[in-house]
């Protein structure tokens, strides 16, 4: 898997800075997982921010901060000790980042209808209406809108093609206000994506616009 699509910049750097939402937190890592262009870029975020808070004024940083800041902290949050995932190339595996929201298994998935060819599950222990996986079935048109704020969304499986071109697994689509479009899914299988959004969407048509705060999109 070599994405093509990637994070925006200034997102990886709010993600080095810890700015994001857990939400849109949550897709970075998931990509950051496939994508090493885009671990480069946040490996340059965080050595240019370590940079700089070793120019502030305060205690100095050194080899020892990490081992003085876990000292200070209650003993259940010290564990560092990695969890060993299971094998990335078993294809029912979830992406790590998403276990905590919805589970290590694609089949233990509780899909819920949103329309026609088209199933949602919100993430649980987030803010659940800025968290979602969804599923589409292949070959559909999805409704034309844009965003009232911004939106990350990553392929897990399946495709699809919109104006901004063809987002395959792994791609990101790290959208803005700016951005109208309206994605269509390959044929083939359904297409599973990972969304984060930070206010509701804006549908042009008025079918998709009724519908829209009954399922709090």
């Amino acid at each position: 898997m070599k994405p093509h699509h990637h994070i925006d910049e200034a997102t990886l750097v709010s993600y080095a800075a810890g700015a994001l939402s857990e939400a849109f937190a949550v897709v970075v890592a998931a990509h950051l997982a496939v994508c090493d262009a885009c671990r480069e870029t946040l490996a340059q975020a965080e050595d240019i921010g370590g940079h700089l808070m070793r120019l502030q004024a305060g205690v100095p940083l050194d080899d020892t901060s990490l081992a003085r800041m876990l000292a200070r902290l209650p003993e259940a949050e010290r564990d560092t000790t990695p969890v060993q995932p299971p094998s990335r190339h078993d294809p029912d595996v979830l992406p790590p980042a998403l276990w905590p929201h919805f589970g290590p298994s694609y089949r233990a998935l509780r899909w819920r209808w949103l329309g026609p060819g088209v199933h949602y599950i919100r993430g649980a222990g987030v803010d659940e209406d800025h968290l979602m996986l969804l599923r589409v079935a292949p070959g559909r048109c999805l409704p034309m809108h844009t965003h009232g704020g911004s939106e990350l969304t990553m392929v897990l499986r399946g495709a699809y093609d919109d104006s901004l071109g063809h987002f395959a697994p792994g791609d990101v689509a790290d959208l803005d206000s700016d951005v109208e479009h309206q994605p269509v899914t390959a044929p083939g299988v359904p297409c599973v994506c990972v969304a984060a959004t930070d206010a509701p969407l804006r549908f042009s048509g008025w079918v998709a616009r009724t519908l829209q705060p009954l399922f709090r999109l």
